[in-house]
């Protein structure tokens, strides 16, 4: 959708009219497998990205997290914008690969585009082609995404201040939505500087003259194209992350020297030294062990024969005090 042109192009009608007719039309001539062409290099980058992008916006939010565990408004942002920028030595050769790939189904002449290809063509360094556009888009989209996921997470919070897995699921969609729609432009000019323009296309030199050719050429309508299928893809993915990194970080949490992310805390499970004492005489292992003889005999039903709960022996001493 974000690669054809209106103009400037052999082809002067449009190959796709929206979001779902691109759809339909991935389906019919590339098959289903058409629509997760580029999905390797997902698979190989998404993990240290998000890895990198959620670490970082961590560790600069407890720098700025008081003891009461409140953090500003602009410290958010700037622990997004830190996250997004963090991640883009993951981004950018994972995006550029994945764009040629995906675009290639497009083609029905000439040699199969593969991965490979890809990485021979471009080199190290071709693989950060677009890098600026790509701050452009990631920073802007983590300084909103995380600040409003963090705001959603208190709103959906319980009575107790603990946020459920599927209220986390709804906390990060709901994020996603503002913070993929209001970057589209510039994941439009990333788009454009990344993918291999075709013979008679509008070639662009850097993110300025691409902003400038699409708007002479193509009106602002054309900066955000594709923006639909972007909310359907970032709300749930971002959904889903979010609900697994949250859920890590009540079983394995680092601790950046500040407190744990707002209603991640797991709900406190009764201990047996919260019980009362069974009797001011025991001391040590046998009073913990009092108190687990008597939980198993009023649960169970069992009869431990050298065992006598509290209430017992307490009768059985006064019984002996009163007959003497």
């Amino acid at each position: 959708m974000q690669n054809q042109r209106g103009t400037g192009s052999v082809v002067g009608e449009l190959m796709y009219k929206n979001s779902f007719d691109c759809f339909k039309k991935v389906l019919r001539y590339e098959g289903f497998f058409g629509l997760y062409r580029g999905l390797i290099p997902q698979l190989i980058g998404v993990a240290p990205e998000k890895a990198i992008k959620l670490t970082v916006n961590d560790f600069v939010r407890d720098k700025f997290t008081g003891r009461d565990g409140s953090i500003p408004l602009f410290a958010e942002v700037l622990a997004g914008g830190c996250a997004g920028g963090s991640q883009v030595i993951f981004t950018n050769p994972l995006e550029i690969v994945k764009i040629r790939l995906q675009v290639a189904g497009e083609i029905t002449t000439g040699p199969r585009v593969s991965a490979l290809n890809v990485l021979r063509d471009l080199g190290l360094f071709g693989l950060y082609k677009g890098a600026k556009a790509c701050f452009l888009r990631d920073i802007p989209f983590s300084a909103i995404y995380f600040p409003v996921y963090a705001h959603c997470k208190i709103l959906l919070a319980d009575e107790n201040g603990r946020v459920g897995g599927l209220n986390l699921l709804a906390a990060g969609a709901m994020a996603g939505v503002p913070a993929a729609s209001l970057v589209t432009p510039a994941d439009v000019i990333k788009t454009r500087l990344q993918v291999a323009a075709r013979a008679g296309q509008t070639t662009y030199s850097g993110v300025i003259d691409c902003f400038r050719k699409i708007l002479r050429e193509e009106g602002p309508s054309a900066f955000w194209k594709g923006t639909a299928a972007r909310v359907f893809r970032s709300s749930p993915q971002f959904g889903v992350t979010l609900v697994t990194y949250e859920l890590l970080q009540r079983w394995f949490y680092i601790d950046f020297g500040g407190l744990k992310p707002s209603g991640s805390e797991p709900t406190p499970k009764s201990r047996i030294a919260d019980l009362p004492p069974a009797s001011p005489d025991h001391i040590g292992g046998y009073r913990l062990a009092t108190a687990t003889f008597a939980g198993i005999e009023n649960k169970f039903g069992l009869y431990l024969p050298k065992f006598k709960s509290p209430s017992v022996s307490g009768v059985q001493s006064k019984a002996a005090t009163a007959a003497q």
